[in-house]
């Protein structure tokens, strides 16, 4: 499929106001979320393959992507169309070998060198972070900043997610440091009105692309 990285959602039961995986989902594509991350570090592949299921069907009614952190085989059992990884999960070269051709395959980095690493081994697009303090993820890591944001767009030519404490308040300028769209867990996951939250972000981000065309 065609992807777009506008608004890229990661859902966290823990983040949201009650709400389970699939109604974040629902409710973010709603507000025009383009990709959707199934998050959940406690669960068991057995249980998550289930809530994939649930969202896989709301992505494809939606069109929307939708991709599982961390888990190759939740992903490619659920229909997804692809995984994210992190630096700790399987090596994008073995996930590759086992996955199917369009298969879509992130990959977290911390730094400029990790992405560099992660577009000469293949991978479909990076997610850079955090840039700003965040809460959302006790393994976040040292923050990235603008300035490494901008080093990195420069150093790759794949797609280029920014993650880690973005909202309304600074969206825009992550898209001009070279972004091409934001990966959000609180500014929308965390609010009382998901759709309405994803919607106003999605508004702020065209704007700011409109503006650096």
């Amino acid at each position: 499929m065609s992807m777009r990285y506008d608004l890229y959602v990661i859902t966290d039961e823990t983040l949201s106001k009650g709400l389970s995986h699939a109604q974040i989902a629902e409710r973010a594509v709603a507000g025009g979320a383009d990709i959707i991350q199934l998050r959940d570090k406690k669960r068991c592949p057995r249980d998550l393959l289930e809530i994939a299921l649930e969202i896989r069907e709301i992505t494809e009614k939606a069109d929307a992507a939708f991709l599982v952190n961390d888990s190759v085989e939740v992903a490619l059992a659920s229909d997804a169309d692809g995984v994210h990884l992190g630096q700790s999960d399987l090596p994008l070269r073995a996930a590759r070998k086992i996955s199917r051709a369009d298969f879509i395959i992130g990959v977290s980095a911390g730094c400029v060198e990790e992405a560099v690493k992660a577009a000469r081994e293949g991978a479909d697009y990076v997610a850079l972070g955090p840039i700003f303090p965040t809460s959302s993820k006790n393994d976040a890591g040292p923050l990235c900043g603008l300035d490494m944001l901008k080093q990195t767009r420069r150093a790759i030519s794949i797609p280029l997610v920014a993650i880690g404490g973005i909202g309304l308040n600074n969206v825009a300028e992550v898209i001009k440091a070279g972004a091409d769209g934001v990966a959000i867990i609180s500014a929308i996951v965390g609010q009382d009105d998901v759709a309405k939250a994803a919607k106003e972000m999605k508004a702020l981000i065209a704007k700011a692309e409109s503006r650096e065309r």
